[in-house]
């Protein structure tokens, strides 16, 4: 991690109430590259409220550089974090506005979503959590200098959401050389967004989240620089035949999987040679793979 020091992420932590396990110390880690990368699933959601800054700080504590978050377009445009396309699960939006069920997250201003309270439901410390626009989040995964892997969320039901993800991006200097070399992922469940992006930025990585056939891996290849799989879908031979292919950007593609949370299964998925792992708990499997 980049310069954390262990007060500092055990005073975080503790503001939180998260439960802290720190990185190894210099010198006591594994072999460079022998580990795969840890994400932290919509911020550390084990122990914050997810998509939530909170979450964001959670991961920091714990001392883990990739935070993974979920965008998508509010009625007039702006880019919020959110995982569910509607807003019952995660805030008050049925006590706030009731009689408009769904509830979808394109169905309200962002005025009118910066009211709800995304983090009650995960426990009363978190009251009064927001749910934060895109460019609030990039703000703090910046200050906390922790890098972003950005899943462009139902772009069937959003259109124009990856002009409009990537204008934020540029606004706020996340298209830079440095972010767009190191510090930037942005995937989607939707292979024609993914291309969207590539053909817009290509100089931008991107990833795609499911498991294509072998047979296919080629053409996705062509616009993307990363497999994204279930753990319950691959093998070490699937991981291998992703890796043996060269991606958008000429470079070996990567398998990142998701989402496991415990230490057995972290160093299952991590034996078929996977290149990173998106987990809730960023702690437990970065400690069960190193």
């Amino acid at each position: 991690m980049s310069v954390r020091t262990a007060a500092a992420s055990t005073a975080v932590a503790a503001m939180l109430g998260v439960c802290v396990s720190l990185p190894p110390a210099q010198g006591q880690a594994s072999a460079a590259g022998s580990a795969p990368e840890v994400f932290a699933h919509r911020g550390a959601s084990a122990y914050a409220p997810e998509n939530t800054l909170a979450a964001v700080d959670a991961a920091d504590a714990l001392g883990i550089d990739w935070v993974e978050n979920d965008v998508q377009l509010t009625k007039d445009g702006v880019p919020v974090v959110m995982h569910d396309t509607t807003l019952s699960r995660t805030t008050d939006a049925e006590e706030v506005f009731p009689g408009r069920a769904p509830w979808a997250v394109g169905d309200f201003t962002a005025a009118e979503i910066a009211r709800l309270d995304a983090g009650s439901w995960f426990g009363p410390r978190f009251a009064g959590a927001g749910v934060p626009t895109l460019a609030r989040y990039l703000h703090r995964v910046e200050r906390n200098r922790q890098k972003l892997l950005l899943e462009i969320k139902s772009p069937e039901t959003h259109p124009g959401i990856e002009r409009g993800t990537l204008r934020v991006l540029r606004e706020e200097g996340w298209l830079d050389p440095g972010h767009v070399r190191q510090r930037l992922v942005i995937q989607s469940f939707g292979a024609e967004s993914v291309k969207t992006v590539h053909a817009q930025r290509p100089d931008v990585v991107t990833g795609f989240l499911g498991t294509p056939a072998v047979a296919d891996l080629p053409s996705y290849a062509t616009f993307t620089d990363q497999i994204n799989p279930s753990y319950t879908t691959i093998g070490a031979d699937y991981v291998a035949a992703v890796q043996r292919l060269k991606g958008a950007h000429g470079k070996p593609m990567r398998v990142n999987t998701w989402t496991v949370n415990d230490a057995g299964k972290a160093t299952e998925v991590a034996g078929f040679g996977v290149d990173g792992i998106i987990t809730n708990n960023p702690d437990v499997v970065r400690d069960a793979t190193r």
